[in-house]
């Protein structure tokens, strides 16, 4: 048997298509960087074979690819090879024709009964040929055995082939045994061999042959893991003990069948010669069905391998899907920080602990509470610190896996920071493992280029600038060289890996794959429904959450809305709610795909979707939404093709409903339903205290005999006008009303007839101004009127106005009598008559009781005048006008 070429991998364990567990399968990694898959994979003979798909995959096809050392090495060897074929004189090696052509025919077909040595697909092939290059070297001389080594080392590497062997390996394999049978003649003459005898005989050549035979072993052996050794940066004692070890009892057993073969020429036993390839066939045989055995075992230890680690790899994407981020997240990860640890000259056996690690290194999340994970803000001090565990509890879940590599320290302290304030326990420097501290890189850059809650991606140069000044802070300065070095190659290997799933969140245009029974595409990924399910329990989380916040409807329905649009789709979401007055629900909020025309409907409770809905309080699927504007007046046309409505209901009391419209024709299914009936139930709660809000905020500021506001809204309106009529240098007028004789009338009719002239009052004050101007109940019978963009001259003007229309009011204070009510005005003007509004009600006030005053005088010149002439008011319509003092500030009403 005869060691002709190696093929080799980066180690002894497997890729990351190759599962962790198989410590004596190597395959190269789909996911290294071009530059460090091609140094990994030296094949100088046939193709490196994928150790999972068991599909050939050609190393490095040019020269140029291989290493610097590699390179010296293997044109040195074939320089040597060529020049030993030109410098080593034939003598008589072809006086023998017939015996040349012989024996190379036999070592060409021996050449073809290859196997392939066992242990990390190294590619090593043995071949009976050696026993005929052997014979040879006895026979003819070395001249001769080079060209039949050479030859035979063709047909190995080239015929039989499914692919074709780059031509460098083919010439090193040539020149390697070129060299080898030269120096094995040399031994064997020097050790008293006789070369080129065709009767050598045995008899005192059990020296010369054993050494030339040790001789042709190790120097054949010693090229070929010589090569390996170069290019993969291996050990050669690692590479010899591993994969040469195998090939020795092939090369002895060989070197002795020939030397006895060639004992039997010259004594006419050349008829029983061809005896002599039952042992040649024998051991051939023996190799192959041992190494098939073994290779059927490393199989069966590889799937299994498989199996495992691909359980670990489907928790580690499940708990990644969780974070509602694409699965690539560990993917990338994994691929970057195998590519940073080839670079940084990590052993074999740590990289496949790295790679491990990526996989699992955020497994201890588990432990985090979901909200914590999906939190959209910056997390608490107590939250952070709920997160801070991860690390550790990843440590303790996997500390009773028995892994042939270092994993578990890489999990526990990938959060270290490199000046030592990172956790949990603060490690600094080289303390921290180098699998960590690249995994700590490597994560960082990842979440700056990944969309997450916090923050869009950045571009790949801003994160890697980014990382630069987190050197000799967060992180290792040499691992962020090294990313900074190979980022471009590992983003086209992570490109270029196998594609992984990526979830496809629902928005209003883009709707999401229904579960159960449905005629729409499958989903394509299972990781898609847990994310699907943390995104639901997350959303009920945040609208829960909401309800203990004071907004108003219309803000509360936003976040609904938000958090609807990621498991629903819709173009429109519009929330219904019912009137306290009547079977109404009118619209108050919408958003979308015709939501002015939403906004303006009132639907009376049975008709439409939302009606129907709010009288039978169950949800409708896949409804005509026109119903619902028709039901509400509004005949226009609408893109809104289907609806899903759902009730709104309270401790069994209907609040209104939401209804979410879509522009596609059946776009909800029950599992759509589902989904809204559940943010409902909590919606339901988080809108009631919305209105609950709105009312007291509005009772707050809302005087509730009269329904104007009151005087606190007052001072906020008065603040907001005043700074906005200096900045724009524009004026505004307060008008101060009191009413005449109020206490006259409460004394006289009753309180009840009081409030009732407050209210009559209020109603002529309101309809008397414009929109934006507003009217307030100052104090019991004191309203305050502010003008926005009014001079003096306009607030005597509306002062009269006003005036007027209250003496008009038709005041009936019991059946058959009428009362004429007055009121007294005074006006202050900003900024002429001050700037604070302290200074303007005042101001306003003054001139009011100047204007009392004055009308209680022609009030009383008024009655005198009648009295002289016997004349009185007309009736039954009395005046109210009396000199009523002004009530002190004390006993007025606010």
């Amino acid at each position: 048997m005869r060691l002709l070429t190696m093929r080799v991998t980066s180690g002894t364990l497997p890729s990351e298509l190759v599962r962790a567990g198989s410590p004596s399968v190597g395959a190269i990694a789909d996911g290294r960087p071009p530059r460090a898959r091609k140094r990994m994979s030296l094949a100088l003979s046939g193709n490196v074979v994928d150790a999972s798909a068991g599909q050939p995959r050609r190393g490095p096809s040019s020269f140029a690819e291989q290493s610097i050392a590699a390179r010296i090495f293997i044109a040195g060897t074939i320089v040597l090879g060529i020049a030993a074929v030109m410098l080593q004189p034939p003598g008589p090696a072809y006086a023998h024709p017939f015996v040349f052509l012989g024996l190379l025919t036999a070592s060409a077909l021996a050449s073809l009964l290859r196997v392939d040595l066992p242990h990390a697909h190294h590619g090593a092939t043995l071949s009976s040929s050696f026993a005929f290059e052997f014979a040879a070297l006895l026979l003819i001389g070395p001249h001769a055995t080079m060209v039949i080594a050479a030859v035979s080392a063709w047909v190995q590497c080239s015929v039989g082939r499914r692919e074709k062997n780059p031509l460098h390996r083919t010439a090193f394999s040539m020149a390697a045994l070129t060299v080898t049978s030269l120096v094995a003649g040399l031994v064997y003459r020097e050790t008293g061999g006789t070369l080129a005898s065709m009767a050598p005989g045995l008899v005192g050549l059990e020296k010369a042959i054993a050494a030339s035979a040790s001789t042709y072993f190790l120097i054949n052996t010693l090229l070929v893991t010589t090569a390996v050794g170069l290019e993969t940066s291996q050990g050669l004692r690692k590479i010899w003990n591993e994969h040469i070890v195998w090939c020795a009892l092939g090369y002895f057993v060989g070197a002795g069948v020939a030397a006895f073969g060639v004992f039997l020429v010259p004594g006419g036993g050349i008829w029983l010669a061809p005896l002599l390839i039952v042992p040649l066939y024998l051991t051939f045989s023996t190799y192959r069905l041992y190494f098939e055995r073994m290779h059927t075992d490393r199989q069966r230890l590889r799937e299994l391998s498989d199996l495992h680690l691909a359980t670990i790899e489907a928790l580690a994407l499940a708990i990644d899907a969780k974070d509602q981020t694409a699965t690539s997240h560990i993917r990338r990860v994994q691929i970057y920080a195998s590519g940073i640890a080839e670079a940084m000259g990590m052993p074999a056996s740590e990289i496949e602990g790295l790679k491990t690690a990526a996989l699992l290194h955020d497994i201890g999340k588990l432990a985090v509470p979901e909200h914590i994970l999906s939190k959209p803000g910056p997390l608490a001090q107590e939250e952070f610190q709920r997160m801070k565990i991860h690390p550790q509890v990843g440590a303790e879940i996997l500390a009773s896996v028995p892994f042939p590599y270092p994993v578990v320290p890489l999990v526990r302290y990938h959060h270290e920071r490199f000046d030592g304030t990172g956790y949990p326990e603060g490690l600094s420097g080289q303390a921290i493992p180098l699998g960590a501290r690249i995994l700590a890189a490597v994560d960082f850059f990842d979440a700056l280029t990944s969309e997450r809650p916090l923050h869009t991606p950045l571009t790949p140069e801003s994160a890697l600038d980014a990382l630069q000044q987190e050197a000799g802070g967060a992180l290792d300065p040499a691992v962020v060289d090294a990313l900074v070095r190979l980022q471009s190659d590992l983003e086209t290997a992570a490109s270029q890996a196998e594609p992984t799933h990526r979830f496809s969140f629902a928005t209003a245009d883009r709707p999401l794959t229904p579960a159960g029974p449905s005629t729409e595409a499958p989903r394509k990924s299972v990781f898609e429904d847990i994310a699907l399910a943390h995104r639901e329990i997350y959303a009920l989380y945040e609208i829960a959450q909401s309800m203990g916040t004071s907004i108003g409807v219309a803000d509360t329905m936003a976040l609904i809305a938000s958090k609807l649009s990621t498991l629903i789709p819709f173009s429109t979401c519009a929330l219904y709610l019912q009137e306290e007055a009547g079977d109404v629900l009118r619209c108050r909020f919408a958003t979308g795909v015709d939501a002015e025309l939403l906004q303006s409907l009132a639907i009376m409770s049975g008709e439409g979707l939302v009606g129907w809905v709010g009288r039978n309080q169950r949800p409708l699927v896949n409804a005509r939404p026109s119903a619902d504007l028709e039901a509400g007046g509004q005949s226009g046309p609408t893109e809104l093709q289907s609806a899903l409505v759902c009730p709104l209901v309270l401790n069994d009391q209907l609040i209104g409903t939401v209804a979410l419209y879509h522009t596609e024709v059946g776009c909800y299914t029950d599992d759509h339903r589902r989904l809204l009936e559940r943010v409902a139930e909590q919606a339901a709660a988080v809108v009631n205290n919305s209105i609950l809000f709105e009312q007291t905020k509005r009772d707050s500021l809302t005087d509730p005999l009269t329904g104007l506001p009151n005087t606190r809204f007052m001072f906020v309106h008065l603040t907001r006008e005043l700074a906005r009529a200096e900045r724009l240098e524009t004026e505004v007028s307060l008008l101060v009303m009191d009413l005449d004789g109020f206490k006259e009338i409460n004394d006289t009719h009753g309180h009840h007839i009081g409030d009732k002239a407050l209210r009559e009052v209020a109603r002529v004050l309101r309809n008397g101004i414009r929109p934006y101007d507003i009217c307030v109940r100052y104090a019991g019978d004191e309203f305050v009127v502010v003008l926005s963009g009014c001079g003096a001259g306009e607030a005597e003007q509306k002062q009269r106005e006003l005036q007027k229309a209250i003496e008009d009011i038709p005041f009936e204070v019991r059946p058959g009598t009428m009362v004429q009510l007055g009121s007294s005005f005074g006006y202050a003007v900003f900024p002429r008559d001050g700037h604070a509004y302290e200074t303007l009600l005042s101001t306003a006030d003054r001139r009011m009781y100047q204007d009392k005053a004055l009308r209680k005088g022609r009030a009383a010149a008024a009655s005198d005048s009648a009295k002289a002439t016997n004349t009185a008011p007309a009736a039954p319509r009395t005046s109210v006008f009396a000199k009523i003092p002004r009530q002190p500030a004390a006993d007025r009403t606010h």
